[in-house]
């Protein structure tokens, strides 16, 4: 049902763009969209990874320069049978994580600095069962297009509200169509891209759990995440908001009406679910506790690597 629905989303965020061509420039405007939409989509596709993780300033590492993180990674990767992902560390102190790439073949993970800082080994487990839940999914892909496809309308809305577009008779378009097209069209796809986004979310995090073999971990992680976005900056995912919906907890700041754009469901039910996961099965590994104390530190936190 999630596939089916996700599918739906897709496809009606395809048929958006295709309308607004037809409404800024009648049957050629429909032939341009379409041919704009799969020209983006295809460079999506095969540089969309080379193309987040440049502009998340991230560093590949391997067994060498992070053998405890690496072999982390192999062993979930193992048990999800997938193929061994590229592995990729970002200098920021907001703990926080995402995936990327097009298929299981092609998949990399990049973490900041600040999630091994500041958690557990345990809750970097279930964090990166996550990401892996991701790629075992296709969900960098498809949230890759959701995302090229929501940019694209942003573009074209606001080409055709500024120049004017113009029918198959060469008639310009109703300006004020032009204009509502412009204000109303970004913000409709966006929030179709939202309600992609967050059901994958969900079942990522269901995935996770099953990997790792213990759904309390990656809730521990979850609640300490949110802890440290809220209070730590996120200075290159500020500088690159598009790769946000990316990450597996929102990295910008901000609350109140920001809160009903974000791309991610609400971090409370994602924990109650995963604990409800736990009480209707026995975890394969031994429940871990969540560090007292409440909230991340700014500095000084340790995790397992210092």
């Amino acid at each position: 049902m999630n596939y089916f629905r996700t599918a739906l989303l897709l496809a009606a965020l395809t048929a958006f763009f295709l309308g607004i061509g037809y409404l800024l420039g009648g049957q050629s405007g429909l032939v341009i969209a379409l041919v704009f939409a799969l020209g983006m989509n295809l460079f999506a596709y095969w540089n969309s990874d080379k193309l987040v993780l440049r502009m998340s300033n991230a560093r590949e590492v391997g067994p060498q320069e992070a053998p405890e993180l690496y072999g982390i990674v192999q062993e979930l990767a193992g048990r999800a049978g997938l193929p061994m992902p590229r592995v990729y560390v970002i200098d920021e102190d907001q703990p926080n994580a995402f995936a990327t790439g097009r298929s299981p073949e092609h998949a990399a993970v990049a973490v900041n600095t600040g999630l091994l800082r500041h958690l557990s080994r345990e809750q970097i487990m279930g964090v990166l069962s996550h990401e892996l839940g991701h790629v075992k999914h296709r969900d960098t892909l498809t949230m890759t297009i959701a995302a090229t496809i929501s940019g694209a309308i942003g573009m074209l809305a606001m080409f055709g509200g500024l120049f004017g577009g113009r029918d198959e008779n060469g008639r310009s378009a109703n300006p004020i169509v032009a204009i509502a097209a412009m204000i109303l069209a970004p913000l409709a796809a966006s929030m179709i891209q939202m309600a992609i986004s967050r059901s994958r979310e969900f079942e990522a995090d269901r995935a996770g759990a099953e990997i790792s073999g213990n759904p309390l971990w990656l809730a521990s992680a979850l609640q300490r995440l949110h802890e440290g976005t809220q209070t730590i900056p996120n200075a290159t995912a500020q500088a690159n908001p598009a790769t946000a919906h990316m990450y597996i907890d929102n990295p910008l700041s901000g609350g109140g009406m920001a809160s009903l754009f974000s791309t991610h469901p609400p971090m409370e039910e994602r924990i109650a679910r995963l604990q409800a996961m736990a009480s209707t099965q026995a975890p394969a590994a031994p429940p871990m506790r969540a560090r007292a104390g409440g909230s991340v530190p700014k500095t000084g936190g340790r995790g397992p690597w210092g």
